[in-house]
């Protein structure tokens, strides 16, 4: 019988107390991956890690509030060193905040780039010493396609998700020679909760549901199951020729240009 797809692995997931993050959690189990289970909401942490170890995988569950950079590195370090290794970590938090130019200030801004690039930023760092010292590794930063193309009254979001791929992009060029591959992905309208400031801005589900019908060529919301396998296969060896690579999964949204886009 063949060995699972990633049996033998050690992954850290971020923000897997729900939604994406913690469907990406379930599915590295379920192929064999002892997961590092992280949110900010530490009993939604342990909800994914029981799960896991109810379907007869493996899994621990731990607060990590990815803001705190002393946090991050302390716990990679104890995870290498209870577990002998870091192979897979999927940097997936992150926050929305909306409003175009006269609707955000600078607290906003500087509060979206603490979340969704500098805790990255943070997280690749602390990781990166463990990964290049055991031969290689996988890092895997979540952006959205809101990154990709121009979103209507979403400055902060856009700015930032752009930030994140081009910051993948760069240290995937500066490591691959060691082994660790650096990859984004970039989901377009994921029915969870993360859509309720945006969700807000138009006015309620109603607005937002015919938002997604008219932008989406699929004409739906993506499942967090369904963004999972696109984890699965970045995170594996199934992409292992793929580095610096940003992944857009959003039902066909980019190709019609996308305006009002959001993970």
């Amino acid at each position: 019988m063949a060995k699972p797809l990633l049996d033998g692995k050690v992954a850290l997931v971020t923000a897997a107390g729900s939604g994406i993050g913690r469907s990406s959690a379930r599915i590295l189990a379920a192929h064999g991956a002892r997961v590092v289970v992280t949110d900010r909401d530490v009993a939604s942490a342990e909800e994914t890690a029981s799960s896991i170890v109810a379907d007869g995988g493996l899994a621990q569950a731990h607060a990590l509030d990815v803001t705190d950079e002393a946090a991050i590195a302390s716990l990679l370090d104890a995870v290498v060193k209870a577990h002998a290794g870091l192979h897979i970590l999927h940097n997936h938090a992150g926050i929305q905040v909306a409003g175009a130019l006269e609707q955000i200030d600078s607290n906003d801004m500087r509060k979206s780039y603490e979340v969704n690039v500098v805790a990255q930023f943070a997280a690749c760092r602390a990781a990166l010493p463990h990964m290049r010292a055991q031969g290689g590794g996988v890092i895997l930063n979540t952006a959205s396609n809101a990154g990709v193309f121009l979103d209507k009254g979403m400055l902060a979001y856009i700015t930032t998700k752009s930030a994140v791929i081009t910051m993948t992009k760069q240290i995937a060029l500066d490591y691959a020679q060691d082994g660790i591959r650096v990859n984004a992905i970039c989901p377009g309208w994921v029915d969870t909760s993360f859509n309720g400031p945006y969700e807000n801005q138009l006015g309620g589900r109603a607005a937002l549901e015919k938002v997604v019908r008219d932008l989406v060529p699929m004409g739906r919301f993506g499942r967090p199951e369904e963004i999972a396998e696109a984890v699965l296969f970045l995170c594996s060896d199934r992409s292992a020729f793929i580095t610096g690579h940003a992944l857009v999964v959003d039902g066909g949204e980019c190709l019609a240009g996308g305006s009002n886009s959001s993970v």
